[in-house]
């Protein structure tokens, strides 16, 4: 499968085969984030990798979105360690860690693998429960693992605004 059909194929997973994730397909999903660009490649990215069934249980106890999948990767980014932009004094640390991400989702369904991006639950919670350090910030989950049979995109998922609405050519 070529890029552009592997981004056409790829969509939100919400239900899980109860099925493991293999190691060596985890550690190639890991190292694509890891192969990320990066502001000034500073690579402020940290992915908490919960799979033990302690993690899971937790991460299950602050949100239904981990949609009951063997892995949820937890992305945080660390401010102090982010590029900060001169002009305008934003921190990279939320845009690198996008890129980290869609690179982790990308390779996911590469290897036959679904994904969802998550952002509905207390990051502050999560914070708290797996001791994150206060110069992290809690960004996203990644919820991991092979699509339960009949697993489907969501209805709205081929909906797609036309590139004249989106783009803009000078």
């Amino acid at each position: 499968m070529d890029f552009f059909e592997l981004t056409k194929a790829r969509y939100s997973v919400r239900k899980y085969a109860d099925r493991p994730v293999e190691q060596d397909k985890l550690d190639k999903i890991l190292a694509a984030g890891a192969n990320a660009p990066t502001a000034k490649n500073q690579q402020p990215q940290r992915i908490y990798v919960l799979q033990s069934a302690e993690a899971i249980e937790k991460i299950r106890g602050i949100t239904r979105c981990a949609f009951d999948a063997p892995v949820v990767l937890l992305v945080c980014g660390d401010r102090e360690a982010a590029w900060v932009n001169p002009f305008n004094g934003r921190n990279s640390a939320e845009m690198d860690c996008s890129i980290v991400t869609t690179q982790m989702m990308l390779q996911a369904q590469e290897l036959g693998l679904g994904t969802c991006w998550v952002c509905w639950f207390d990051t502050e919670l999560t914070r708290r429960t797996f001791r994150i350090p206060d110069s992290q910030e809690v960004f996203a989950l990644l919820p991991l693992g092979y699509p339960a049979e009949g697993s489907r995109p969501a209805a709205a998922h081929d909906s797609r605004k036309a590139l004249e609405e989106t783009v803009v050519r000078l």
